[in-house]
């Protein structure tokens, strides 16, 4: 163990005892400060103030088989029909149940713990097999084609129970996924194994960076030869499940142009520093902190071309859109029945024009951005230029996603400012779409 991991855990092992120190104070409970100190304690103890990456798994593969395994496009009916098929309509039902029954009833505790339940990530994984769909049968997965679609439906129908454990559980499939559609044979038989199992990883695409106007293509993480190695520095931020992680794709700048790197967590100058946001909040992300972190050069996915970056950009944005849309469909079947129910001067305020008129309004916008979201994953998966139907599905989502998402407050009054109703803690997620990259696949 290096000094450097030393010094890490020393730190804040000496911040952590003196929270504790501090927590046995009588004058504490006197000025009613018992709860507040003790969430930060479990806070500090889950995530850290500031940690050393995760050092333990050994990524030891198994034998190459010559070549990198990639999932065959879909040749298309030719007709512009989204209906899932009867398959993926299977993969949707359970995974909505699961979404109903796991994750709803899990997601008010994950907001204010800062965390995901152990057992609904495992159960993603045993239930789901989230990380499977994407994985080609040879490699130990479950696809044989090409699952933008599929992966779509799956976040929609996640981010129905809730989107920040939705992101938390997708968020090891958009590492998997990224190494069946860029990485080499190497890669593939060193980490893909570890995503078959039941014992899956917590991994994470890292691209967003903690700058304003955030462009991901101008990144300002820096990837520097030096012989045969590459030199990561920088800094990455909303990292999902940061603190855990034994594996991130990291994006950073290579001579100019910006590439794709894996980085075991482990590694030295790795350090994870815990950063709670506004949204996602049961996704426990944090910033990715890279301090001169070598990698070998054969790190690089797809070998660094471009065009893989920007695809790995596109992809990841029709993943923001699917969650934006499950978000607002969760919010549209929540206030329809509410103004149904609820009476202002004896009679339901569904009868009044201008809810009823707002209600329709989040229900056409999300057939809209719901109907592009779909059509650009389907163009992905027919091996087919899908660029501007990518751009179009985040440009509605992030704008529409935010307007259901206030809309959803404002409906329920008073009611949409408190936690009592899920629809604030919704209105925060649904902001995400618009300022997120990275992090899911599809």
């Amino acid at each position: 163990m290096s000094g450097r991991n030393t010094r890490g855990r020393d730190q804040m092992g000496v911040a952590l005892a003196g929270l504790n120190k501090l927590a046995g104070l009588p004058v504490i409970d006197r000025l009613g400060l018992r709860k507040q100190l003790e969430k930060l304690v479990y806070v500090g103890a889950k995530q850290g103030f500031r940690t050393v990456g995760v050092a333990n798994r050994t990524f030891a593969g198994v034998a190459q088989r010559g070549k990198p395994e990639r999932p065959r496009t879909g040749s298309g009916s030719g007709l512009f029909d989204l209906e899932p098929d009867d398959e993926q309509k299977m993969i949707v039902e359970a995974t909505r149940e699961f979404a109903l029954e796991q994750l709803r009833p899990a997601a008010a505790a994950a907001d204010d713990e800062l965390a995901a339940p152990d057992t609904v990530l495992k159960r993603s994984v045993s239930e789901l097999g989230v990380t499977l769909v994407g994985i080609p049968e040879p490699l130990g997965g479950m696809g044989s084609e090409r699952s933008a679609t599929t992966s779509a439906l799956v976040a929609e129908a996640l981010a129905y129970g809730d989107m920040g454990l939705a992101v938390a559980c997708l968020a090891p499939a958009a590492v998997s996924t990224a190494l069946v559609l860029w990485g080499d044979e190497a890669q593939q038989a060193t980490y893909l194994p570890s995503f078959v199992g039941d014992d899956v990883p917590a991994a994470a695409l890292a691209v967003l960076e903690p700058h304003p106007l955030f462009d991901p293509f101008a990144l300002r993480t820096t990837a520097t030869r030096r012989g045969d190695d590459l030199v990561l520095s920088g800094v990455k931020s909303l990292v999902p499940r940061a603190a855990e992680a034994e594996l991130f794709v990291v994006a950073a700048d290579l001579d100019g142009s910006p590439v794709l790197v894996v980085l075991e967590s482990g590694t030295s100058g790795v350090s994870i520093e815990a950063e709670p946001a506004m949204g996602l909040r049961a996704a426990a992300t944090g910033r990715l902190i890279l301090d001169d972190v070598t990698v070998p050069s054969t790190a690089v996915l797809g070998g660094g071309h471009r065009d893989v970056y920007a695809e790995c950009v596109r992809l990841s944005r029709i993943g923001w859109a699917a969650l934006a849309c499950g978000t607002g469909r969760a919010v549209l079947d929540y206030v329809i029945p509410y103004v149904n129910e609820r009476k202002a001067f004896g009679e339901p305020i569904s009868n009044r024009q201008a809810v009823a008129f707002k209600v329709a309004d989040i229900g056409i916008e999300l057939e809209g951005a719901r109907l592009t979201t779909l059509r650009a994953a389907s163009r992905a998966d027919q091996g087919l230029e899908f660029a501007r139907e990518a751009a179009l599905a985040r440009r509605l989502t992030a704008e529409y996603g935010m307007q259901i998402g206030t809309d959803g407050v404002q409906l329920l009054g008073g009611h949409g400012f408190v936690k009592e109703h899920p629809v604030e803690r919704w209105y925060r997620d649904l902001r995400a779409a618009a300022v997120m990259e990275g992090v899911v696949l599809v």
